[in-house]
């Protein structure tokens, strides 16, 4: 195999012209790719070697020069290392514009900072950020992983917003019997595939590749940049071989894992028999196991055995009172079958703005585990870590997606929920009592459901000083003077004093905002020739009822006049009116974002919406002593 090995690896030089020399004269680099560039990568030069079933190497060798403060980002260079997925060697020189070395550094010089999370197994960042005196800098980073396993192989992360390429290769050489499946995203490239003997070699090239703008508002990086993802059909992972051809046999590997962890003691079992046995219904049964699990354990990251992929076992969890999500799904799986409740725990790619992983390409692109409780219609779908989040609802973390189902037969890929305005609701009804002098107490009473539930929960359950700044920064209020925040009777209540409650005021006329706080503040950014589509972070209904008890000689001098506009993504209105028999002015606003995520081609028409927002948010309601 090795000498098949060395020609690949003189054919995949050889296509790279001048591969190692480091060039500080950036002008034989075509304009076309150093144009709007913060950071050109002059070689780049990745290697996947695939020793057997469960032993693999990385190899790279990256050459780039940062131009200008805008690439100062790519100076922070950091390599991702664990037990399993080991940062062998690494070293870097710094050069400046006239090919002076200013500095090296070894993997001893490098930062480390502790990692680990979810899926992803407890390791640690080794890191290093490189000063630069002045502009240009070229790095020139050589750097060797080995991989003890060979379910997760790096894929061809081609280009980052601002970056330029000027010539760049990644080659994956594969056993034969292991077979790999590759997917170029966003990119049209296909690799060149050679015949090693026992080994293929894949190879893909890309040169001369010009930058493109960051757009605010896009999907995580990976999902919509131009890249290769690579995956092998047979894989092994820390001595547990596994298939990942189809989903369904990544699921029963998965299903391997949590084998024999989800028994609990038959004390516990009666426990959680007592506890639902007044209920009607198997949602009843869960709804009360749920709360009981949110009410007294605690998410925590914890890895055990084979890194992010393996729980600890329900009886651990019950007697610690705490796990991390695959922890915390299986005792909650554990606890449902105490009382004949049927679920599946289901890995997912979590993050608002993440797409759903694709169905035609079964990948372990998975960071994260909930619960689904499969129904004749509906599924009922847990979150497990959270503390606040409503019994059946996931909110976008976690809708929107493809999760797969770990099931007695295998893996099952099934859509989650789609994430509904409903949802998350954001309820406020004021009071406003403006004295002569415009001091005076202003009552909101809250009611609000999904994501700004948990934001109201969390300012409840702040210190004093931090609601205070909540109030004011998070909810948008003027600062007060004195205030409360409290939950009575299930409903949250603020009570805020004011030595001035006006905006401000001119002679005899006062001027008062139509509700006491900002109910949209958010600036959307630039719509010029927009690509990637535009993610919020979850579809929203915002209602606002407002009044206002004038004190006596005081009159309306003008009102807002009602609006209403509204498009396929959102929708506003408003009303105003002064009530003359109690002296109350009246307002009503709402707005409602549909969905959450927004085309591309339908951006400037969103953006459009918001500005006009704005400008309603900038109505005043003008009062005068009579």
């Amino acid at each position: 195999m090795h000498k098949y090995l060395f020609l690949s690896i003189y054919i995949c030089v050889a296509l790279l012209t001048n591969a190692q020399t480091v060039s500080y004269d950036l002008s034989s680099i075509p304009d076309s790719v150093k144009k709007d560039a913060s950071v050109v990568t002059q070689y780049d030069l990745q290697r996947v070697i695939v020793e057997e079933q469960e032993k693999a190497t990385y190899t790279r060798k990256r050459i780039f020069s940062v131009l200008s403060e805008q690439g100062k980002e790519a100076l922070m260079v950091y390599v991702y290392s664990t037990k399993y997925v080991n940062l062998d060697d690494l070293e870097l020189k710094v050069y400046d514009k006239t090919g002076k070395q200013i500095s090296k550094y070894k993997k001893k010089d490098l930062m480390m900072e502790a990692t680990g999370e979810g899926l992803v197994e407890d390791g640690a960042y080794y890191y290093v950020s490189v000063p630069a005196p002045s502009y240009p800098v070229t790095l020139e980073l050589d750097y060797v992983i080995k991989f003890k396993g060979t379910l997760n192989l790096p894929s061809f992360q081609i280009l980052r917003p601002g970056e330029s390429i000027v010539s760049s290769l990644f080659e994956a050489i594969i056993p034969m019997e292991l077979g790999l499946r590759y997917r170029p995203k966003n990119i049209s490239i296909q690799p060149t595939i050679r015949d090693l003997g026992k080994s293929k070699s894949f190879s893909w090239v890309v040169k001369n590749l010009s930058p493109f703008e960051y757009e605010e508002g896009a999907v995580i990086y990976g999902d919509r940049y131009p890249s290769v993802d690579i995956a092998l059909n047979k894989f092994s992972q820390y001595g547990y071989q596994g298939d990942l051809s189809s989903w369904n046999q990544f699921g029963q590997w998965i299903g391997g894992l949590y084998k024999g962890l989800d028994a609990l003691p038959e004390e516990r079992v009666q426990f959680f028999r007592d506890l639902v046995k007044n209920a009607g219904s198997d949602r009843e049964k869960a709804s009360i196991l749920y709360k009981y699990m949110q009410e007294n354990f605690r998410y925590v990251s914890i890895q055990l055995g084979i890194g992010g992929l393996k729980p600890f076992s329900a009886t651990f969890t019950d007697e610690k009172k705490y796990g991390d999500c695959k922890g915390l799904s299986n005792y909650m799986k554990a606890a449902l079958a105490s009382v004949g409740i049927r679920s599946h725990v289901a890995i997912i790619n979590a993050e608002y703005n993440a797409l759903p992983v694709e169905p035609s390409f079964p990948a372990n692109d998975f960071n994260h585990v909930i619960l689904c409780i499969p129904q004749s219609k509906d599924s009922i779908w847990l979150e497990c870590t959270s503390s606040t989040a409503a019994f059946g609802e996931l909110g976008t973390f976690t809708e929107n997606r493809n999760a797969l189902l770990v099931t007695e037969n295998g893996g099952v890929l099934v859509p989650t929920p789609k994430s509904k305005a409903e949802a998350n609701s954001f309820l406020i009804h004021n009071k406003i009592d403006l004295s002569a002098d415009a001091s005076g107490m202003i009552e909101s009473n809250f009611h609000s459901t999904g994501a700004f539930k948990e934001m109201i929960d969390y300012i409840l359950k702040e210190k004093k000083d931090d609601q205070k700044e909540s109030i004011v920064f998070t909810l948008g209020f003027k600062q007060p003077d004195d205030f409360l925040m409290a939950k009575e009777k299930g409903k949250v209540n603020l009570k805020l004093q004011f030595e001035k409650i006006p905006e401000f005021t001119a002679g005899n006329k006062i001027f008062l905002a139509t509700h006491p706080y900002k109910l949209w503040t958010r600036v959307m950014p630039k719509n010029d020739n927009r690509k990637l589509d535009y993610y919020f972070q979850n579809p929203f209904i915002h209602r606002d009822t407002t009044q206002i008890k004038l004190p006596d000689g005081f009159l309306v001098d003008a009102l807002p006049k009602p609006r209403e506009f509204n498009n396929a993504y959102a929708a506003y209105r408003s009303n105003y009116w002064f009530d003359e028999a109690s002296k109350t002015i009246h307002s009503a606003v709402e707005l409602k974002l549909l969905q959450h995520r927004i085309p591309a081609s339908d951006f400037k028409l969103v953006k459009q919406f918001f500005e006009e927002v704005l400008k309603e948010e900038k109505q005043r309601i003008v009062v005068k002593k009579s």
